[in-house]
């Protein structure tokens, strides 16, 4: 059993699960009947100091994925557009439904999992794109020298938080490189890194802005293989904020407020990356990040131009945070075509959803 470093240990509590969450790992547990029977009754009030109080949900443990919002807060974006917003741990059902039932008003989520929430009766709008290509990276320990490439998948274990769209890429990515596409699986318990470094599974799913650089700083090191290398189209990663379609109904004003603070947090983010990097530290002291790792991420992301191309943003060409519903639609068309989507009785889906139909530009500053 490989033993990962103890400043490794500390980063992982904060990592656990984070394919699950963002890969829509509580979407097949939703029912229409869940939804029905919690009103949206939203959180939205008024504060003290006369500010709008408003929730956003985290999706996990802090990172820099939400780092924006963090931004928003310290930076006194909110607090300019009238809003007094609580930055709230996930909930056990997950941020989407949380949102969905108007226990939150906003939350980071991606159009994936809008998308499979949408076929279980939920009314979820993506109001601001923050990722525009995907960052996932599925990956063996660099010990593991049986495999060196996807096609050494086959026949192995996979460390899995139990999804079909998790199944359907890997199959993918092995029968695209030449191998069969048959795997066993195991029901991660406590982190990818642990499963892996037990022996009880042989490859999982990371992400290259998180978990990636917490392998290549504190080990265990990794050999690892992206989607679009190996025939999986559109953006997978399409992480955003998401709010309730009635949220928009009964209260565009706040919708607006809150989608160009966090738009100004995540842009200023993108150019001040270490900044931001002491922001998030400093404003989410119970995760118990390192400046170091978290700097790391953001450069990683800068670097790999993850949120979108930075002189595009600086000329005007691409307004951040707007919605990329071609690369998604291509993501959601292949989880259809792989018998991916589910209803809420569990019934196959195989006509995608529509990703122009889960979005809106509307609120953001142009």
């Amino acid at each position: 059993m490989t033993h990962l470093p103890q400043a490794a240990h500390a980063l992982q509590r904060t990592t656990t699960s984070i394919i699950s969450r963002i890969r829509a790992g509580f979407a097949a547990t939703l029912t229409i009947a869940v939804i029905a029977s919690l009103g949206a009754c939203g959180t939205a009030g008024t504060s003290a100091n006369g500010l709008t109080k408003t929730t956003f949900m985290l999706s996990w443990a802090p990172d820099t994925n939400h780092i924006g919002v963090y931004v928003a807060k310290h930076n006194g974006y909110f607090k300019r557009a009238g809003l007094d917003v609580d930055i709230v741990a996930v909930a056990q059902a997950g941020a989407e439904q949380s949102v969905n039932n108007g226990v939150a008003d906003f939350a980071l989520s991606n159009l994936t999992n809008v998308s499979t929430y949408s076929l279980k009766g939920a009314t979820l709008k993506q109001v601001l794109q923050v990722q525009r290509k995907p960052s996932a990276i599925w990956c063996s320990l660099a010990s593991n020298t049986s495999i060196t490439r996807p096609r050494d998948f086959d026949g192995k274990t996979f460390a899995t938080f139990g999804t079909n769209e998790s199944d359907a890429v890997i199959k993918q990515m092995i029968q695209t490189d030449g191998g069969k596409g048959q795997f066993d699986k195991v029901t991660v318990g406590t982190s990818t890194f642990q499963t892996l470094s037990s022996g009880k599974a042989d490859f999982g799913g990371f992400y290259a802005t998180w978990e990636g650089v917490q392998a290549d700083m504190y080990g265990p090191k990794l050999n690892c293989f992206t989607e679009p290398d190996y025939g999986v189209p559109g953006n997978a990663d399409s992480i955003g904020i998401i709010t309730n379609s009635k949220t928009i109904k009964n209260n565009p004003k706040l919708v607006k407020a809150f989608t160009q603070a966090a738009q100004q947090g995540y842009e200023y983010a993108y150019a001040h990356p270490d900044k931001a990097a002491q922001i998030l530290v400093d404003e989410a002291p119970e995760a118990n990040l390192k400046l170091a790792f978290v700097k790391r991420s953001m450069h990683v992301i800068v670097d790999g131009q993850y949120w979108g191309n930075p002189k595009d943003i600086a000329s005007g060409k691409l307004v951040f945070g707007t919605n990329d519903t071609v690369s998604t639609q291509q993501y959601f068309d292949f989880l259809a075509n792989a018998g991916a989507y589910t209803d809420a009785s569990g019934k196959v889906v195989r006509t995608a959803p529509k990703a122009k139909n889960l979005v809106t530009d509307r609120f953001l500053a142009q």
